[in-house]
């Protein structure tokens, strides 16, 4: 996370296609991706980053293997320069909330996020105040992404205890809110309550 006098965050992406319950944004620096589970803001609206890919700028034309007599990954990209111009990074954020006025909702925003809206991860200190009710594990549960929802549930939580002075308190509240949500699902409860370390 890049920060400019400790305050402020950079910029990390840019909205590039986006619906009501999520949206995909491009990063700015090739592999800057945030972590799985990261929170992350566009405008007044919250996303979790539930999944990423580095791909071919150019749809359907995929890269090729460059580094036969390279001596490391970072010689192929001095060798070939140009790659970072071919290629890009993105990412998907399943929306998790979004504020209204001065209050912070953990439901759908009445609006998708703007195209070309700047992306930043969000601060510390936003993360404890979005991470005070878990609401948005309502949200996570139920959405449909080629990465399971164990995964991404767990991802976040762990993302999110880094922000709280007692992160074992704030993991344990965690569990037992997923308790009550999976209650009649225990093998799903186990599988990410096994995951949060």
């Amino acid at each position: 996370m890049r920060f400019i006098n400790n305050q402020t965050p950079n910029k990390i992406a840019e909205v590039i296609e986006a619906s009501t319950a999520q949206f995909a944004a491009q990063c700015y620096e090739l592999y800057e991706i945030p972590p799985l589970g990261s929170l992350v803001k566009t405008g007044d609206i919250y996303g979790i980053v539930a999944e990423a890919m580095t791909s071919s700028l150019e749809p359907g034309r995929k890269p090729i293997a460059r580094g036969k007599d390279e001596a490391s990954e970072e010689a192929v990209y001095e060798s070939s320069p140009q790659l970072s111009k071919l290629l890009r990074s993105e990412f998907i954020a399943v929306v998790a909330g979004h504020k209204d006025g001065d209050n912070l909702r953990q439901y759908l925003p009445p609006q998708p996020a703007r195209i070309h809206g700047f992306v930043y991860l969000c601060q510390p200190d936003e993360v404890r105040e979005f991470s005070q009710s878990f609401g948005f594990l309502n949200i996570l549960t139920n959405v449909a992404l080629p990465v399971p929802t164990e995964e991404l549930i767990a991802a976040t939580l762990r993302q999110m205890s880094r922000a709280h002075e007692d992160s074992r308190a704030f993991l344990v509240a965690a569990g037992k809110e997923l308790a009550n949500l999976l209650s009649a699902d225990f093998i799903r409860l186990k599988n990410i309550l096994g995951r949060l370390q």
